[in-house]
């Protein structure tokens, strides 16, 4: 097991990275464009990875969009725009947001702090702590969140991450497919453009 190290978010950069991803998304639905980050916080030019998703608080709620990656050589502030962006569109969900579900959309971002790379992702992962993200078929990754809010042990954590990558459950412990485990802050409003939290 070998770590590389990302970047550690104060929570006003949390807050800040979740009212950017906002603002992006907004930006991308209402009117085609993409957002600078303008002046950016100090830590948002460390070179790290982002994740964005987008969840719909209408009736049972749902996901209505995720995408970025654990690792970019981009700077951070960059990498959530992008995400944003691309959470919004259809190639996230199949169906791109529209302007009309803007005021019921929940926000969060997940910055990478730290990317574990992995022989044996099953004894080194540690639920609540690590993300998961596969290397293989069309690839896919799971926030650390996910499995502490769904009450999934390690073994379904790994399985349902292949799923979404497209593979069988239990392609983790394939020789040709590569698990990356990934410790991540996560920020989220705690409704539709409210309050922001970390998790």
């Amino acid at each position: 097991m070998s770590q590389r190290q990302g970047v550690d978010l104060s929570y006003e950069d949390g807050a800040r990275a979740v009212e950017l991803a906002r603002e992006s998304v907004e930006s991308y639905v209402q009117h085609g464009q993409r957002e600078q980050p303008g002046s950016m916080r100090e830590a948002f030019y460390e070179r790290t990875g982002a994740f964005v998703r987008l969840e719909s608080t209408r009736g049972r709620g749902s996901l209505r969009g995720c995408a970025g990656g654990y690792q970019s050589a981009d700077q951070l502030g960059h990498v959530i725009v992008d995400a944003a962006i691309e959470a919004a569109s259809e190639d996230s969900c199949s169906s791109e947001v529209t302007p009309s579900e803007l005021p019921n959309l929940t926000v969060s971002v997940c910055t990478v702090k730290s990317v574990v790379l992995t022989d044996d992702p099953l004894a080194d992962l540690e639920l609540g702590t690590h993300g998961v993200a596969i290397d293989g078929g069309e690839g896919g990754w799971l926030y650390p969140t996910v499995p502490v809010e769904n009450g999934w042990s390690a073994r379904e954590y790994l399985d349902r991450t292949c799923r979404k990558a497209k593979l069988a459950p239990g392609a983790w412990q394939d020789d040709d497919v590569i698990v990356t485990l990934f410790e991540g802050q996560v920020f989220r409003e705690r409704e539709a453009d409210g309050s922001i939290e970390e998790l």
